[in-house]
């Protein structure tokens, strides 16, 4: 089905994203931890506030574009040699945690810390920020670690075959709540110890999507299940999790 070189290909996409995975979520865990005091740009005054807005947007933008039927047509002409549609995932995976890097790594401080706890309080809060990644890779891993994580693409070219994309994800934490990585991914922002002006203006932002950014998401599942997804979202909740979990045998 696919040549070596497509392998070949494949396989260094596959790095690159991995690689960018990596550095983009250590961007992001050690920019929250020190209230984005990690940035190597050093503007001041409004340039600085008007640099971090945009870096904040680029991330909600370009995110939400490429999750749209006109970005993943984009997604799909982003490989050569006709590995785009194949390596969709893989793209998405590598531009998300790039985009990570870049805010973190070219954010500038434009205030002072606010506030930042001390010993047993810091302990406490750094568990609790700690919980709230463990929780994030829980609902990662409940939706498919492969589909997150960048590999079902070009894991899949590598074994000679066409991606593989399941079901919408009904178990685990999606018995609970309907969209739990979006509901993650807003503690993490919340539970970084140290509180700056720059914590602030990002926390609220990207809550603010995490919040409204699903709704895209499930319009397209609507549309590709039909019913079945209209019954899991009218018994499953969208973002404040219910005290008992789905029965899946519901959707059958």
């Amino acid at each position: 089905m696919y040549s070596g070189k497509q392998r070949g290909i494949a396989l260094l996409y596959g790095v690159i994203c991995h690689l960018s995975f990596a550095a983009g979520i250590a961007a992001m865990m050690l920019g929250l931890y020190t209230g984005l005091r990690l940035g190597r740009r050093h503007l001041v005054g409004g340039a600085a506030a008007f640099a971090d807005v945009l870096l904040a947007l680029q991330f909600v933008v370009v995110h939400s574009f490429l999750l749209s039927e006109r970005g993943r047509a984009v997604l799909a002409r982003l490989a050569p040699v006709g590995l785009g549609p194949a390596l969709g995932t893989t793209s998405f995976a590598a531009i998300s945690s790039l985009q990570l890097l870049l805010t973190f790594g070219a954010w500038s401080p434009i205030g002072p810390t606010w506030w930042e706890p001390h010993g047993a309080l810091r302990v406490a809060l750094t568990i609790a920020y700690a919980a709230s990644w463990g929780l994030l890779l829980k609902g990662m891993a409940d939706a498919g670690l492969a589909l997150q994580t960048g590999f079902l693409g070009w894991g899949a070219v590598l074994r000679d075959r066409a991606p593989r994309y399941g079901d919408f994800p009904a178990r685990g934490l999606f018995r609970y709540v309907r969209q739990p990585i979006y509901l993650a991914f807003a503690l993490t922002l919340w539970t970084g110890p140290a509180w700056t002006p720059d914590h602030l203006l990002l926390a609220s932002a990207w809550t603010l999507y995490c919040v409204a950014g699903p709704a895209l998401k499930e319009r397209r599942y609507a549309a590709a299940y039909g019913e079945r997804f209209e019954r899991y979202r009218r018994l499953v909740p969208y973002w404040v999790p219910a005290p008992h979990k789905l029965d899946t045998r519901l959707l059958d």
